[in-house]
C-alpha cells in the first residue's frame, strides 16, 4: 500500500555514530515524510553531510533503529561527484535512470537544466558538473532526494531553476545549503543538528533564527534550574547568536549609508562638469577604468566599460556563468590586460585575495603556527597586535584548538582559518572571487561582519543573494553580451527589475505585427580550436601549478638569497611570470567551459 503524507518514508531512532573516540551522533532521531521540503542546519563539522550519508546508506550507524518504507528509492547528491568513468555529462545523467532505455527522461532533465550534455566531465566547469549531478539524482525518480550544497558553482538563473525543481518535486527533499535565500524559498520544515542531537520544526528556514534563540534560551534556563554550570559551548553559541542579531541592525544601517554615498559618487563622477574638487576624488580613487574592451575568441566579454571605484566601496559583480565576471576582476586588478582601454590603479594598493578553494594551508602546522609564523602569541591584524586566543575566538575557534594541527580541522574550520589568515594581512583592497562556496552560515556571518568593519575597498564575485544583499554597496551586472551596468541597491531588487524588464519586453513583442519567427538559437558549438583548448588547458594549468610550487619552495629557503642574490632575483621574476601565465590559461579555460 502506498505511503500517505503522515506515514514516514524513513526514520532513524536513537542512532549513535562514532568516528574514532569522538561521537558524531548520540540519541539522534529523524523522520522523513512524503512531501517534506526540509533544510538541514548545523555548524560546519556538526555532522550534516555525515547524516545525509547515513540516510543514503553510504554509512551505517553504530547503534539505533532504521526504518525504510518498502520500495522507497533514495537519491543522494554529494558536494562533489566523481564523473571520471563517464565520457560525457549526458552519460553521467543516464547512469541515474532506473531503466537505461528511458534516455528521453534524461534528455528532458538535460534540457530543463540547460546542461552542456556532450562536454567531457574532466573539462566541464564546476557549474556544469553540479547540474549533471542534480540531473543524475533526479533521473531515477526518487522518493527521497538528498542534496548537499546544491547551489555551489551555479549562477542565479540555474539556482532559480533548481528552486522550482525542488518546489515541484512530489517526494521528500532534505537539503544542506549555505544559501539563505534558496533555503527560505524552498524549505517548509527544518532540522537543526546541534551537538549530536536533532531539533525539528514544521516551519522553513525563514523561522529558524528565532526558533534557535528560543531553544538556546530554554537550555540556559534548564541548566540554571538544576543549579548546574552552563555548558561553555552553549553559552558561547547563545552569546554569539544574540550578538549577531544586534550587529545585523547596525550593519544594515551602515550599509544603507554606504549605498547613498555610492549614489552620490556616481552622480558626481558621471558629470562632465564636475562640481566638486577633483583633488578630493583623486585622493579617494582606487581604480579608474576607461573604455575597456575584452574578448575571447571573438566573443565580447567587456564592451566600452568605464568605471571609477572609490575608497570604501564594496562592489558585487553578478551575472550568468560565462558572462566574464572573473575576467572583469582580473582586468580591473591588472592581472590580465584589456584589448583596448586603460586601467589605472591607486598607488600603494595592498591587495589581499580570498578564495578558499585556492589558498593552501600546511596540514602539519597548528593554528597558532599558521597565524603566528614567527612564533609567540601575537597576531598582527593589518598592523594591529592581537592576542592569538582573542583572534581565534573571533573566528569561532576555542582556545583549546590553538595547538591543534590543521589536518584535524573540518572543511568549514579550515575555511574559517583561511579567512582569519587572509583578513589579518596588511591590505586596503580585498578581492573575493566566489568566497561563499563551501562556507557554512556561521562563517558567512563572520565574513559579512568582517567586510562591514573593513575600512578598505572590496570587489566581490558571488551568486549568493543574501550575502550580497547584506554586503554590497552596489552591483555590476554583466548580461553576457559584453554590456555592464551598475545598480545601487540589493541583488534581490536587481533581479526583480530584470524580471520586470523581461516581462515588458515580452508584452511589447506580443503587440508587434506577427512576423515569421526565427528558428530558436541553438546552443553554442565549440570550434575545433576551443575543443582542443578544453582538452589541454587543465593539464597545462596543473603543470604550471607544480612549477610554481617548486619555485615557492626554493624562495622559502632563508639561505637562498644570501647564497645567490642574482639567482634569487631571477627565481622571483620566473615565479611572477608563471603565475601570470597560469592566471591567463585558467581564465581562458573557465570562459570556454562556461560559454557552452
Amino acid at each position: 500500500m502506498p505511503a500517505d503524507f503522515d506515514t514516514p518514508l524513513y526514520s532513524l531512532q536513537n542512532v549513535r555514530l562514532t568516528f574514532g573516540v569522538h561521537p558524531v551522533f548520540t540519541g539522534l532521531d529523524l523522520f522523513i515524510k512524503k512531501g517534506d521540503k526540509t533544510c538541514l542546519i548545523g555548524r560546519n563539522g556538526s555532522g550534516k553531510s555525515t547524516l545525509l550519508k547515513v540516510i543514503a546508506g553510504v554509512i551505517e550507524p553504530d547503534e539505533g533503529e532504521k526504518f525504510i518504507q518498502p520500495g522507497t528509492k533514495i537519491a543522494y547528491m554529494a558536494q562533489e561527484s566523481d564523473f571520471s568513468e563517464y565520457a560525457t555529462l549526458r552519460d553521467a545523467v543516464i547512469a541515474g535512470l532506473r531503466d537505461s532505455a528511458d534516455t528521453y527522461k534524461a534528455d528532458i532533465l538535460i534540457d530543463k537544466l540547460g546542461l552542456a550534455a556532450e562536454q567531457n566531465p574532466k573539462s566541464a566547469s564546476g557549474g556544469e558538473r553540479k547540474k549533471a549531478a542534480l540531473a543524475q539524482a533526479l533521473a531515477g525518480e526518487p522518493d527521497i532526494l538528498l542534496l548537499d550544497e546544491p547551489t555551489n558553482h551555479l549562477d542565479i538563473t540555474t539556482i532559480e531553476k533548481l528552486e522550482k525543481t525542488v518546489k515541484d518535486f512530489t517526494g521528500a527533499v532534505i537539503v544542506i545549503s549555505h544559501d539563505r535565500a534558496f533555503l527560505k524559498s524552498v524549505s517548509t520544515s527544518t532540522i537543526w543538528l546541534d551537538r549530536g542531537k536533532t531539533h525539528a520544526q514544521d516551519k522553513g528556514y525563514e523561522a529558524f533564527e528565532e526558533w534557535q534563540d528560543k531553544i538556546l534560551t530554554a537550555e540556559e534556563v534548564e541548566q540554571s534550574r538544576l543549579a548546574q554550570r552552563i555548558e561553555r559551548e552553549t553559552q558561547w553559541l547563545h552569546k554569539g547568536v544574540t550578538a549577531r542579531r544586534k550587529r545585523n541592525m547596525g550593519r544594515l544601517r551602515r550599509l544603507q549609508e554606504l549605498r547613498q554615498q555610492r549614489k552620490d559618487q556616481i552622480k558626481q563622477t558621471g558629470s562632465v562638469e564636475l562640481a566638486i574638487d577633483k583633488g578630493a576624488i583623486l585622493s579617494k580613487l582606487v581604480i579608474e577604468a576607461k573604455h575597456l574592451e575584452k574578448s575571447f575568441n571573438g566573443r565580447p566579454l567587456i564592451k566600452d566599460f568605464s568605471f571609477r571605484l572609490m575608497r570604501g566601496n564594496k562592489i558585487g559583480i553578478v551575472g550568468p556563468n560565462g558572462a566574464g565576471k572573473t575576467t572583469l576582476i582580473k582586468v580591473l586588478t591588472g592581472r590580465i590586460p584589456p584589448d583596448s582601454g586603460t586601467v589605472r590603479l591607486m598607488k600603494n594598493l595592498e591587495e589581499a585575495y580570498f578564495d578558499q578553494n585556492r589558498m593552501t594551508l600546511d596540514p602539519n602546522k597548528t593554528l597558532r603556527e599558521t597565524l603566528c609564523p614567527d612564533g609567540g602569541d601575537t597576531v598582527f591584524v593589518r598592523g594591529t597586535p592581537r592576542h592569538i586566543m582573542s583572534y581565534l575566538k573571533d573566528f569561532l575557534f576555542s582556545p583549546t584548538q590553538a595547538d591543534t594541527p590543521v589536518a584535524a580541522l573540518s572543511g568549514g574550520e579550515k575555511n574559517r582559518l583561511v579567512l582569519a589568515q587572509t583578513l589579518a594581512k596588511p591590505s586596503n583592497f580585498l578581492v573575493l572571487d566566489e568566497p561563499t562556496n563551501d562556507l557554512d552560515m556561521d562563517t558567512l556571518d563572520l565574513l559579512q561582519d568582517a567586510l562591514m568593519n573593513y575600512d578598505g575597498t572590496v570587489l566581490i564575485v558571488s551568486h549568493d543573494r543574501d550575502f550580497l544583499d547584506n554586503v554590497a554597496t552596489s552591483l555590476l551586472y554583466m548580461n553576457g553580451d559584453g554590456s555592464i551596468v551598475e545598480h545601487v541597491g540589493t541583488y534581490t531588487d536587481l533581479l526583480e527589475k530584470l524580471k520586470e524588464r523581461e516581462k515588458t519586453a515580452v508584452k511589447s513583442a506580443d503587440k508587434q505585427p506577427k512576423v515569421q519567427r526565427e528558428k530558436p538559437q541553438q546552443p553554442a558549438r565549440l570550434s575545433f580550436k576551443n575543443k582542443r583548448l578544453l582538452e589541454i588547458l587543465p593539464a597545462e594549468v596543473e603543470a604550471l601549478e607544480k612549477q610554481i610550487a617548486v619555485l615557492e619552495e626554493k624562495l622559502a629557503d632563508p639561505n637562498f638569497y644570501m647564497q645567490n642574490p642574482a639567482l634569487f632575483a631571477q627565481t622571483t621574476a620566473d615565479l611572477e611570470r608563471l603565475k601570470t601565465e597560469k592566471d591567463e590559461k585558467e581564465s581562458l579555460w573557465l570562459e570556454i567551459a562556461d560559454s557552452v
